[in-house]
This record gives structure tokens, sequence and C-alpha cells, in this order.
């Protein structure tokens, strides 16, 4: 057991080649003489946009007998906190089993029933520790290396849309974890999928659990050609496939870092209309919001005040106040920093309607966070400054850590 990676060096290639195109290159060679299953959703595509599952499905040299879906399915249609049942794939005929919050035994069980020798993992991530593709591959691992059978673990990898050198926000505090962020590591964690497996394979695994000393999985990460880490996705010639139905677009994931952080709160953060993530707003905000932030520090963005009516979340089919979110330079706008100014402003100039969103005895926002620290700091009044000063030693620590992992420069 243990974790090997494959690398070829860029040609000068104005199109990053992902692990799965890399895969395609070496005539699947790490799939043969096994059976195979393929953890995937929509955006599991080749550079034409042929999708990993019918190609494989096709390919005489590979045995592919098992799909696995991830939130929001297979097919990328259901919405946020939700997946598909089990059921047979129209056109493959393949089984399609739903890993959705799943973990441990449990899942375990539903891999040695598909009878898998190879895990494959290929989704695109966005950036951020609560996106929960990267907790469904952990846990995956996790299952893998448990199995009563030996199965690999194959990583595809595909870029960081949001780059690879920029690392922000609280590490995840033990107490806090879920499958928003089952382990310690910042909001913007600036790794690849493939480089995250590497780090959980040897951080990670090992001791976790109470009961039995899990060994690490037999991984491999399949690299990307031409992918460095000062780019963002708009740099790699490749083309966007939404990984969920909220994340149309790669400039998405930059907005989501910061603004996903509203889904704790009584706003709505835009999702059910076309600009999910880039507008939060609610029935009892009006135009002192963006006058407020206009004398705030936000470097890279511009405020505008917004009217909008959710289809479908919050305040769903009301015609609500907030604001957009206009980034003008992608290199100073940061996500974080933008997201808690906009927050203490909303306590501050209305605090008899802004809420945190609690879920049982849980702020949904510690959840996000990885902490309650950031939470109880805005309560107290304290600025921006303050609350990104306290995890800037925790990042410091991480990135020591990380740069163990990095298959990229």
């Amino acid at each position: 057991m243990g974790q090997k990676m494959v690398r070829e060096e860029c040609q000068g290639k104005n199109v990053v080649e992902t692990g799965v195109d890399r895969l395609l290159a070496s005539h699947f060679g790490v799939l043969q003489n096994a059976k195979v299953g393929v953890i995937t959703n929509a955006s599991g595509v080749f550079q034409n946009l042929k999708h990993l599952v019918d190609v494989l499905h096709e390919a005489p040299e590979v045995d592919l007998v098992a799909i696995f879906g991830p939130e929001h399915g297979f097919r990328s249609a259901s919405q946020a906190g939700s997946s598909e049942t089990f059921y047979i794939d129209p056109r493959t005929k393949l089984p399609v089993y739903d890993t959705y919050l799943k973990s441990g035994k449990s899942l375990s069980d539903i891999f040695e029933k598909a009878g898998v020798d190879i895990l494959l993992f290929d989704i695109q991530d966005v950036g951020a520790r609560f996106f929960t593709y990267i907790w469904t591959m952990y846990d995956c691992m996790v299952a893998a290396a448990a199995s009563t059978q030996p199965i690999k673990f194959v990583v595809l990898d595909r870029p960081n849309p949001v780059g690879g050198t920029i690392l922000d926000g609280p590490l995840m505090k033990p107490a806090f974890s879920s499958f928003v962020g089952r382990k310690a590591i910042p909001l913007r964690h600036a790794m690849t999928v493939g480089e995250l497996a590497m780090l959980f394979n040897a951080e990670y695994l090992p001791s976790d659990s109470t009961k039995q000393r899990y060994q690490q999985v037999d991984l491999e990460v399949v690299a990307m050609n031409g992918w460095n880490r000062s780019m963002y996705f708009r740099d790699t010639g490749l083309l966007w496939v939404p990984p969920s139905p909220n994340i149309p677009s790669s400039e998405t994931c930059l907005f989501y870092l910061g603004m996903a952080l509203f889904e704790g709160s009584n706003c709505s953060e835009g999702r059910g209309t076309a600009l999910p993530f880039q507008m939060i707003g609610a029935s009892w905000i009006d135009y002192h919001l963006v006058e407020h932030l206009q004398q705030h520090d936000c470097p890279g963005v511009l405020f505008r005040e917004a009217c909008f009516t959710p289809s479908s979340s919050k305040f769903a089919g009301e015609t609500i106040d907030g604001l957009q979110v206009h980034i003008t330079d992608a290199e100073l706008f940061n996500p974080i920093r933008t997201a808690l100014t906009i927050l203490s402003s909303l306590l501050k100039l209305y605090p008899k309607h802004f809420q945190w969103r609690v879920d049982g005895s849980v702020h949904w926002v510690d959840m996000l966070l990885g902490t309650n620290s950031i939470r109880e700091g805005i309560n107290r009044g304290e600025s921006v400054d303050e609350l990104m000063a306290s995890w800037q030693d925790d990042v410091m620590w991480f990135d020591v850590m990380r740069r163990k992992y990095l298959i990229y420069v």
C-alpha cells in the first residue's frame, strides 16, 4: 500500500490537460485488469466534453461496473442538500449508488457490494473547504482503506479554479467537524483534489477511528499537464461544466468562498436567482447597506443596490432588497474579507432583524467556518482586521504541512 503520482511535463500547450485526459493518453493503463467504479458527476468530462463514464463504458480494455454519485447526484441535477437514490443509468445500464452523507462501514459495504477493485475519483472542486465533494473523496478513501478486499483509489486531478497560491480563512476545529469540513484545512485551501488526496492519505487517514487504525489507502494521483499555481480557471483554456446547480460559472467559485457564509444567516445568498452567491438580500434590507459598505475597505469590488425575487430557497417568490457584488479586480478581491464586512454591517445596521441561522443547537455559520470564534467576534463588534488576524498562525502552520504534498509549482 502507499501512494504514487503519475505526472507528465508540460509541453507548452495552451489548454491544461486534466487527469482524465492524461488517463486517456495512457490508454487507461492503471484501470486494466480490474473492476472499476467511478465517483463522479456532470463535471467529469474530457476536453471535448465527452463524459468519463460514457468513454470508459465504451472502452474494451476497461471493465466499468459501477457509478457512485455525490451530493447533487451523478448528473448534478439535484439541489443543495440532496442527491439521487440508487438507480440504473439508462445510457450505460450501470448501477448508480448514492454516496452522499454516507461514510465508514456503510460506504465500505456499498463498494464491496459493487465488487470494485479500483475507485476512480473525477469531480471538479471549487477550492472551498465547505464544498462537499472533497469530503466525499475523503470518506471514500477511508472506506476503501477499511474494506475487507483491497481497493485501489485513483484521483484524476483537476484545476483549483481559484488558484493555488492564496490560503485564507480559519482552520476547522475538531468540535465543528461535519460533512462541510471533516479535517483541519483552511476555508480557502489552495490545493487541487489530487494534492488534497495525498495530504488526507498521509496526515488524516491512518488514525481516523477510535476502534481500529486504518491503513493508508493504495492511492494514485494522475496529475495535470500544464497547470500552475497562479492559474485561475479562466487561464486554463478549459470549458467550465457546473459541478452543482448553483455554481454556474468558474467566477462563481470566487464569490462562493465568502458569500456562501450567508447560508448561516437569515439572508438570501442568491440561491434561486441567475447570480447565486453574487447577491444577498432580505425583506428588511434597504439602501443604507450599500451606502454603509462604500465607506469600508473592500478591495477589488464594488457594491450595487439590487432588488430581486428568488425562485427557490429563502424568500422564494418574494421581492427583496439587497446588493450585488461586482468584482473589479480578481487579484485584489478577498471573498472572505468581503463577506465578513457585509455580515458585520448587517448586524450593525439591522440588529433587530439580522439573525444567525440555528439548526437545532448548532449555528450553521460555525460549521461553515469550522469555528465559533468568528461569529462570536462579529457579535462583540470586532473589526474585520481583527477577525482575519485570528487565523493567520493556523494558516501558516497548514501551509508548512501542505507543501509536502504539492504537485505543481
